[in-house]
């Protein structure tokens, strides 16, 4: 099971309060059992397996359960895992497009070196989640709700939070690019230590985030164009 660690405030008394950290999830797997090999069935109930370099592409694993496993180097190519619950488990060098993960519940799950693109994700539930590494490619998080999640040193392109509510949410060492954030809700989230921050839409939803000076640098044409600012720079001097 995995054990639940509290992210401590740090600092001293002078240093001014940021946003509450995210609680990361630290997996202390069992021993496993290796996986046999058959095909994943719907609504099946996996505990306690290791699943290396296993082709699950196109196949049916939707409400399926996972708890205290381990994915390698597994391809999730249109794989479809809808409702399904992955729970105390470390998915390493995972790879695939069109993984259908819709609707999931993800606790105390982390994700390392991931390779992704398009990969659903809409109306799922995270919670003590981490994703470090690799890079994901148009990450549907639409409605979804994100609580105590970490990014960290990861590349996330033109990832979709519309309508999502994300709270205690961490961007660490990563990149974003064209985030959108249209309808988004935001609660304790940190960009401050992000490497890239590019928001192509939803700039007026960054309430409740905390961002960098020379992040808010950064932003300020969209900021601007949203606010429906025209910037400009006057006379020239003679």
């Amino acid at each position: 099971m995995a054990r639940r660690v509290a992210g401590g405030q740090g600092g001293t008394a002078a240093r001014a309060p940021g946003p509450k950290a995210a609680r990361r999830p630290e997996v202390r797997l069992p021993a496993l059992e290796p996986y046999g090999g058959a095909e994943l069935e719907p609504d099946g109930d996996y505990d306690g397996l290791e699943f290396r370099d296993q082709d699950f592409a196109g196949q049916d694993g939707g409400g399926a359960r996972f708890m205290d496993c381990a994915l390698t180097g597994c391809a999730l190519d249109e794989t479809r895992l809808h409702r399904a619950r992955v729970l105390d488990s470390v998915l390493t060098g995972i790879r695939g497009v069109g993984t259908d993960l819709a609707e999931s519940t993800l606790r105390d799950v982390e994700v390392v070196d991931a390779r992704l693109g398009g990969v659903q994700l809409h109306g799922s539930v995270l919670e003590r989640v981490l994703v470090r590494g690799g890079k994901i490619d148009y990450l549907n998080l639409r409605k979804a709700r994100l609580k105590d999640v970490v990014f960290e040193g990861c590349v996330l392109v033109e990832p979709d939070f519309g309508g999502a509510r994300l709270e205690r949410v961490e961007f660490v060492d990563c990149v974003l690019k064209g985030a959108d954030l249209t309808g988004a809700t935001l609660t304790d989230v940190d960009l401050r230590a992000a490497a890239e921050l590019d928001i192509a839409r939803g700039v007026d939803r960054l309430a409740g985030a905390v961002i960098s000076t020379a992040q808010l640098l950064d932003l300020a044409p969209v900021m601007a164009a949203a606010l429906g600012v025209r910037v400009d720079g006057g006379p020239e001097g003679g």
